[in-house]
């Protein structure tokens, strides 16, 4: 078994530095905008949650009431 050594050289670790880190960067980055959706999905909800007791609040405290008697 002859195996023949080749000369590693720096192109050829700076290839496969990059090649790694391209790995590494585009999981993080799929990762950090799944949650960036959930983040921005929670805040809209809040936000309309809010919205709306507030505008119910104000349409109660606002709102005349009417009384009717019968005689």
């Amino acid at each position: 078994m002859n195996v023949v050594q080749e000369d590693i050289g720096r192109d050829d670790i700076e290839r496969k530095f990059r090649e790694l880190q391209t790995d590494v960067v585009d999981s993080v980055g799929a990762e950090v905008r799944s949650y960036a959706i959930a983040a921005g999905a929670v805040l809209f909800i809040t936000v309309l949650t809010v919205a709306y007791v507030v505008g119910r609040r104000r349409g109660r405290k606002r709102s005349t009431v009417v009384e009717i008697r019968r005689m």
